[in-house]
């Protein structure tokens, strides 16, 4: 099944091209979600129109994403955590946390951009790169100290 996608796909395309996926794919996820519209020859006319727009709106984003990353620069996200031996932590930090922390400092990020890996479960000073938009990547500092556990 060929699709047209309207919308930046993650590891299958960018607004705007034409990609062949699976017939279930198509049917039940990027069409009903409105990701993608199903590739005929009138949809194929739309194609010049949207490529000219999302090259539009991509330049909008990419320099509201790049004013966004020169406010990240010296910003840093601190949590204290209980640990046990060996400094390690009960829990984890994860990007919800991260998220939920840089929306307390004013910073709407959704905790999707956030590219941790794995949850943060050792003491320490961390750099954590945020995807802002495809070309822009900023880094967080990330501090996570021992609880102090008043007795």
């Amino acid at each position: 099944m060929e699709v047209i996608l309207k919308e930046d796909v993650a590891k299958l395309g960018s607004r705007g091209d034409v990609v062949k996926v699976a017939e279930g794919y198509g049917r039940n996820y990027l069409l009903p979600r409105k990701l993608a519209i199903q590739a005929n020859e009138g949809n194929k006319a739309v194609i010049v129109q949207m490529k000219a727009a999302s090259v539009r709106r991509s330049a909008k984003e990419k320099t509201q994403a790049e004013e966004l990353a020169k406010q990240f620069d010296g910003v840093s996200v601190s949590f204290q955590r209980r640990t046990g031996e060996h400094d390690q932590l009960f829990g984890s930090v994860t990007s919800s946390d991260i998220g939920d922390a840089l929306t307390k400092k004013g910073f709407n990020v959704d905790r999707r951009k956030i590219q941790l890996h794995e949850p943060l479960k050792t003491m320490g000073e961390f750099t954590v790169p945020v995807k802002l938009h495809k070309d822009v990547t900023a880094h967080l500092k990330v501090v996570i100290e021992k609880e102090v556990v008043a007795e």
